[in-house]
C-alpha cells in the first residue's frame, strides 16, 4: 500500500466519522486544538497528523485510532452480499408473519384496533 492510498483511507474515514458524530470541521478542530485549515488539509489528504493528534482525534470521535486507517473494503464483497441478502430475508419473513397474523385475526371475525 502506498502513502497516497493510506492518506486516502485516513481522509475518507476521518470525514465519515466526523459526519457520523455530526461535528463540523470547526467543532472538531476546536476539540483537537488545531486550525480548521489544517483539519481540512488532513481530510483532503494533503497533510499528516501527529501521533498525539491521532489519539485526540480518535478519542473525540469515540473510536480506536486504528479505525481511521481501516480500508472500506476490509469486509469482503462476498460477506457484504451475504449480510445484505440475510437482512432482506429477515425483512421478508417478518412482513409475511405480520400478514399471516392479520389474516388470521380477520378470519376470526375480529376488527383491527384503530390507531
Amino acid at each position: 500500500m502506498t502513502e497516497v492510498e493510506i492518506r486516502g483511507i485516513l481522509s475518507s474515514n476521518l470525514k465519515k466519522y466526523r459526519n457520523y458524530r455530526k461535528f463540523s470541521q470547526a467543532e472538531l478542530a476546536e476539540k483537537l486544538d488545531i486550525s480548521i485549515p489544517f483539519l481540512s488539509d488532513v481530510e483532503n489528504g494533503r497533510k499528516w497528523i501527529s501521533p498525539l493528534t491521532l489519539v485526540k482525534l480518535a478519542s473525540a470521535l469515540d473510536i480506536e485510532p486504528y479505525e481511521l486507517f481501516k480500508p472500506e473494503n476490509a469486509v469482503s464483497p462476498e460477506i457484504t452480499t451475504a449480510l445484505t441478502n440475510w437482512s432482506n430475508d429477515i425483512v421478508e419473513a417478518v412482513t409475511q408473519t405480520v400478514k399471516n397474523i392479520q389474516t388470521c385475526y380477520l378470519t376470526q371475525g375480529n376488527v383491527p384496533p384503530e390507531n
